[in-house]
């Protein structure tokens, strides 16, 4: 390999490179100058945000099996009223509600009071469409298009310490997440494998290249310290070896690329690359045939999600102290089954926080009931907890950012519910 390499090839090759990693800049911004070494990690905590595409049906999740119209609106979807040793019914929680079956998982974390889900949350924004609902969401504005940048990007360029670590902000898979874009670039990521260089960063040909690059740019121009920094933040990945990680604790992630998310978020989390936000998908929810009671596509993605969630928690371990965990879906479902033996689009929903710093063990927010006189529009869960009220939450008491008329614009009767505790 020819180790004199102009600087005008090496701008050419290496963008090249970093564009196929799926990191995202500014488009006026060399490609290769995003990267900076690990400096300050997050003082506040590391904040998992999980979003369930598709509308997750929230009353078939926290399930409030106490109303009779629940067994009457859903004949076949309805679960079994708790039953002491039978593990097909709902798994109660406080005498009104219970956990589907699929999310066993959680208990131990319920138990724990480090899970809290709340209920009748969502938007506030009418739509029924998935792509405005979630673009509505991520921007953190319902119903306003205009502002172009997502909640989390807008925590990041809010908040008050620097952070120049390349890992700051991660969004799990192969197109980064409207909630983190924005002016602070944040990383596309959807394998620490593939970042390291196509997986082939120690290889000969890759370190001689890396070791030309070096020499070239050894200076003490911006250029210069450029280049020496990208290679520090493929040397920074280069130590989280992948294929012998061993989850802690016995934590078993379910497999596919939710639970390969997952488990590469708990690396990083350990790794201490100065991770802040990492942003992962579940897809799927979008039950309007065949969802299932028991069994079926709800079913399967319940139990996929806690898996999940309580394999983080178990591997995290003490870590978790300063871990929140936070999940949330576009709309929910209709309370009424349909004719196909699922539920079409809904309104209000059900979120869940877990973590150290959770008051859990308690079912939040303002039940409406599912009662004929009380249901929203055509048949719907009404909303009684702006999404932007629990997610407010987060940013102040957990991430230590108290400028929520910034992430949020356009919203300030924000009402808190306690679901956390105030980081110190």
């Amino acid at each position: 390999m020819n180790t004199k390499l102009s600087r005008r090839d090496f701008l050419s090759t290496f963008a090249s490179g970093i564009a196929y990693m799926g990191v995202r800049t500014p488009d006026w911004y060399p490609r290769f100058t995003f990267f900076a070494p690990q400096n300050v990690g997050p003082r506040g905590d590391v904040l998992v945000c999980i979003f369930q595409r598709g509308a997750m049906d929230g009353i078939n999740a926290v399930i409030p099996y106490t109303e009779s119209d629940y067994y009457k609106l859903r004949p076949t979807l309805a679960v079994p009223e708790p039953k002491a040793g039978n593990d097909k019914t709902i798994i109660n929680l406080d005498g009104k509600f219970g956990l589907h079956p699929s999310l066993r998982p959680f208990k131990e974390i319920w138990d724990a009071k480090q899970l809290a889900p709340i209920h009748a949350a969502g938007s506030p924004d009418p739509t029924h469409s998935h792509f405005d609902a979630m673009d509505y969401m991520e921007r953190g504005t319902p119903g306003e298009k205009q502002i172009p940048t997502g909640w989390l990007a807008r925590h990041l360029q809010t908040v008050a310490w620097e952070n120049k670590s390349p890992f700051r902000a991660v969004g799990m898979g192969t197109l980064l997440q409207t909630s983190l874009r924005g002016p602070v670039s944040a990383t596309s990521l959807q394998s620490i494998a593939e970042f390291h260089l196509g997986g082939r960063n120690r290889s000969e040909p890759i370190k001689q290249f890396q070791a030309a690059i070096s020499q070239m740019y050894s200076g003490s121009t911006p250029l210069d310290q450029s280049a020496s920094l990208t290679l520090q933040a493929t040397d920074m990945l280069e130590k989280i070896n992948v294929g012998t990680y061993k989850p802690a604790n016995n934590a078993a992630y379910p497999k596919g690329n939710f639970g390969t998310a997952l488990m590469q978020v708990a690396q990083l989390i350990k790794a201490e690359v100065g991770l802040e936000i990492a942003a992962v998908d579940l897809g799927g929810w979008d039950t309007h045939v065949r969802q299932g009671a028991l069994d079926g596509d709800m079913p399967d993605l319940l139990a996929e999600l806690s898996q999940g969630l309580a394999a983080l928690y178990k591997d995290l371990g003490d870590a978790m102290k300063k871990v929140t965990i936070v999940t949330m879906s576009e709309f929910g479902r209709r309370v009424a089954e349909n004719g196909g033996g699922g539920t079409d689009h809904g309104h209000g929903n059900v979120m869940f926080v877990m973590g150290g710093g959770v008051n859990g063990g308690k079912v939040y927010g303002d039940w409406p009931g599912i009662s004929k006189d009380k249901l929203d529009g055509p048949g719907d869960l009404a909303i009684t907890t702006d999404f932007r009220d629990v997610l407010g939450e987060v940013v102040q008491k957990r991430m230590l950012n108290d400028k929520l008329s910034e992430v949020f614009p356009n919203y300030s009767k924000f009402k808190m519910r306690d679901v956390l505790q105030k980081l110190t």
